[in-house]
This record gives C-alpha cells, structure tokens and sequence, in this order.
C-alpha cells in the first residue's frame, strides 16, 4: 500500500472510529447547541450595548457564535482529540508499537486525527449551525468561492490545532502526568481562539498578541474569511505558517523523544 492509500486509510479509520459513538455525538450536539443559545444571548445583551463591537454586525456576531460551536469539537480545543490517547500509549510505553510501524508517526496521528475531525464537523457541527440559522438572524455568503475559502481556512486551521496538540502529547515522555500541561492547553485554546469572546474585540497590544498565536487560525481565521472580515490568502498564509512551524516542532521534539525511548529501552 502507497504512502498515500495508508494515511487516507488511517483517516478513514478514524472517522468510522468516532462514527460508532452514536449516543456520544447526540450528546455532544445537544451541548453545543444548548451553550450556544446560552451564548447568542449574552452576545445580544453585548452587542445592544456596544453596536459594531469588534467590526461585526449583530447578525456576524451572531454568526460567529454558532461558527464557534460548529468548530468547537472537530478543533478539539476543549479536548476530544488524540491527545489523550497518545499521551497513555507513551506512559505505558505502547507507543514503542506505534515507531515499529512502516508508518511514520506524527502522520499516522496527523491522518486519524483529521478523520476524527470530519466526523466531529459533520456529526455535531452542522446540526447546531442549522439549529442557530433558523433560530436567529445570521449573516451567511452566497458565492460559492467565499464557502470553498472558508472550507480551507478551517482544514488549515485544523493542521494548526494537531500542531499544537501534538506537542502537548509528546511532553508526556518527560513528565509523569500531563494533566496539567492538557489543561493548560484548554484553556489558551478558549481563550486565544476567539472561542469565548471574538479576539477582534479584545483592546490593544493584547489584541494584537492573540490575534498573532497560532490559536487564532482555529477559529477567528475561518470566522473572518466567512464574515468578509479578512481577505482569504493572508490568512492562508498565516495559518499554513503556523502549520509548518508547528509540525517541524512536533518534528524535532518527536525526534528527541524517540533517541529517549532507545536510550530507556536498549
């Protein structure tokens, strides 16, 4: 089998995985789409007192909103990814199995993690975008050009969250438990991806420090391309920027962390 052929395999495998969750994915759109309404109301009482608040109308806000809860599982940015899973199989030192594959390994993961994430779009992002669209007023494009733009926007903004996510697993080879390290990934993903609030509202240097992280390929990057807030190559640009950096990383400490599993293991 092709280089190719296995990683769509791999991918393909991973969307079946998490297709099998049935009652997990029912669960997961009533969530989003419960926190979302929650949250579409606060951004009403916010945006009737600051109109135009951040360059958006109330309906992008809106939009937003539900942009956000379409992106929040298959982003994984509060958790659900591979991340769990790498980290045990490195404490248990399966992970030894996984570099004795005819595969290399930051692609296997890369592969069954963006089949997750399809999965996670389609199974609980549409329903809850649908359920927001009829519910509210949003702001929606009609060129089919500016929805292929936002498709690659969250594609590119997906490589960003494996990224950085597999940097967060790979700490698991120096520390007894990466709880904490998980954890604090969550919270600068909420934070720095415009997940809580649009990073467009946020004053100053420390707008423009956000808007600089890579977390804002997540979410603020595919919401602005969407809302005609950005224009699509910049933002291309930066995410696929951050995309590389962020897997030459994974690259390099990978590469340290597999001359540890020789030193450890003989």
């Amino acid at each position: 089998m092709g280089a190719g052929r296995l990683y769509a395999a791999v991918a393909a495998g991973g969307f079946r995985r998490y297709a099998t969750y049935r009652a997990a994915t029912a669960a997961g759109v009533f969530a989003n789409t419960v926190f979302g309404l929650i949250l579409v109301h606060a951004y009403l009482a916010l945006w009737d007192e600051r109109p135009q608040l951040g360059g958006y109308e109330q309906a992008q806000a809106v939009t937003y909103v539900w942009l956000g809860q379409a992106l929040l599982a298959a982003a994984a940015i509060g958790g659900g990814g591979f991340e769990d899973e790498l980290m045990e199989r490195i404490r248990t030192g399966d992970v030894a199995i996984d570099l004795y594959r005819p595969a290399d390994l930051q692609l296997w993961w890369l592969a069954a993690d963006l089949g997750r994430a399809a999965f996670q779009l389609l199974g609980r992002g549409v329903v809850p975008f649908a359920c927001g669209a009829l519910l509210f007023d949003v702001e929606l494009p009609s060129r089919p050009g500016v929805w292929a733009a936002f498709l690659v926007a969250v594609v590119l903004g997906l490589v960003v969250s494996f990224g950085i996510r597999y940097l967060v697993a790979l700490s698991a080879f120096w520390l007894l438990d990466g709880t904490g390290v998980v954890q604090m990934a969550w919270l600068a993903g909420f934070f720095c991806s415009g997940m809580l609030l649009p990073l467009n509202v946020f004053p100053g240097g420390l707008g423009e420090a956000v808007r600089a992280l890579p977390w804002s390929s997540l979410l603020q990057g595919p919401a602005d391309v969407l809302l005609g807030k950005a224009d699509a190559l910049p933002t291309f640009a930066f995410q696929a920027a951050w995309a590389v950096a962020l897997l030459a990383a994974g690259r390099l400490v990978q590469s340290a962390a597999t001359r540890r599993v020789v030193v450890q293991g003989g």
